[in-house]
């Protein structure tokens, strides 16, 4: 199991780091949400511990960030603060659990298990993303329709990833540019556009049931026929 943990105290992250690995997980430190984010954009974990004042980039944030990228990644806040807003702000930020500072390292191990638990039995439900002959593995990357298998690019893969996960529901350009390009959207662009027309080719082209339809004035939906 790997695990980030996001820290900018570095006595407690040195402690919690050695508690970890005592127990045979793999744990990376980063020292504020920016670093944090940065780790996140390159590697896959199994576990991110939150704390909250964080610099650059706060653990609510970092958490929102987080949720709008991976809906099922584990999240754990770890924080002094605690007060039942807090905790309300925390819950609303997406974490899937709140333990609050001073804690016994007996306790995190203990929620740590669960939500990595929980997680690999989800994943295992949930690897595979489908649409009638449309097939997109979590975990391999991997693309096939009728079992053809279909080379994407990674914002391709992203779009359909995104698409999938919201099958046969309207979702708006602006949506699509927040979360798959992660920018305000921009009306005098048409990247998105383009981006769709590249996918119907390498998806519905030659099938007789097309998949991806266009709303007028709304958007895209990803629906069977």
């Amino acid at each position: 199991m790997k695990i980030l943990l996001v820290e900018d105290e570095p006595k407690l992250a040195s402690f919690v780091k050695k508690g970890f690995e005592n127990e045979g997980y793999e744990l990376e430190v980063a020292y504020d949400g920016r670093m944090g984010q940065s780790l996140l954009q390159q590697n896959r974990y199994d576990l991110v511990v939150l704390d909250v004042n964080l610099p650059y980039i706060n653990g609510f944030e970092l958490c929102r960030q987080i949720r709008q990228h991976d809906p099922h990644q584990p999240v754990l806040l770890l924080t002094a603060l605690d007060s039942l807003d807090d905790k309300v702000a925390g819950f609303e930020a997406g974490t899937d659990d709140y333990l609050v500072k001073p804690f016994e390292f007996k306790e995190l191990l203990l929620r740590a298990r669960v939500l990595t638990r929980r997680h690999t039995e989800d994943t295992a439900v949930k690897r595979v993303l489908r649409l009638a002959d449309l097939e997109l593995n979590l975990e391999t990357k991997v693309v096939t329709r009728a079992g053809q298998r279909i080379d994407l690019t990674t914002k391709e893969y992203s779009l359909l990833e995104y698409l999938l996960l919201n099958r046969g529901r309207v979702i708006s350009r602006v949506d699509i540019a927040e979360k798959v390009w992660e920018l305000n959207f921009d009306t005098n662009t048409n990247v998105i556009d383009v981006y769709v027309s590249y996918l119907r080719k390498k998806l519905d082209k030659g099938y007789a049931i097309k998949l991806i339809h266009t709303v007028v004035g709304m958007g895209y939906v990803l629906r069977e026929g």
